[in-house]
């Protein structure tokens, strides 16, 4: 979760007191999430993981599908500074998982396309549970990753590795009972 505080206004100076004034502050509560993805593809309807770059428009909405704080004012998000908008997208863009995995360099053929019925397609197909689509979305990824490779077929040995080791445990058993075969 990421929390904002978003200054309500300007600071300004008040020369009768001689000290400078702060605004007001609102303390907003974001979630990037699967839930989030799909409220915002939802409505715009299109990819929202594609390398395409979003509008200034697109990025508010996001952020607006990303709000867990109740009760929310407009205003809030008339004030976001471009600080505000920093964290968030480097928010978005952290990996929130020790998890890492080796890239296949023979990938063939186009990327798929990512969209959040794709990803609840996989949680289904995994078995994840629907609550983790509050998840932060990178850990979820992660967590689809972990089930993709731990599903992975057993690669099995070549002829001759296996005739290998059928001789080296032929050879031991001999050994051990002095035998010769």
């Amino acid at each position: 979760m990421l929390i904002l505080t978003v200054p309500m206004g300007e600071e300004y100076y008040d020369e009768k007191k001689k000290e400078f004034f702060f605004p007001e502050e609102f303390t907003l509560e974001l979630e990037h999430s699967l839930a989030s993805i799909s409220k915002w593809e939802s409505r715009e309807e299109k990819v929202f993981l594609s390398k395409d770059e979003k509008t200034n428009e697109e990025t508010l909405a996001y952020i607006r599908d990303m709000v867990l704080t109740t009760n929310v004012p407009e205003a809030v998000f008339d004030n976001l500074t471009k600080a505000n908008l920093d964290l968030v997208n480097e928010y978005i863009g952290k990996k929130m998982t020790a998890t890492w995995f080796t890239e296949n360099s023979q990938r063939r053929g186009a990327p798929e396309i990512i969209t959040a019925e794709l990803i609840y397609y996989w949680m289904v197909s995994h078995t994840i549970p629907f609550e983790c689509q509050y998840w932060h979305l990178n850990r979820l990824i992660t967590l689809i990753r972990v089930c993709n490779e731990k599903n992975k077929p057993q690669k099995k040995m070549p002829r001759q590795s296996v005739a290998e080791r059928q001789r080296q445990l032929n050879q031991a058993r001999r050994a051990k009972h002095g035998t010769r075969g």
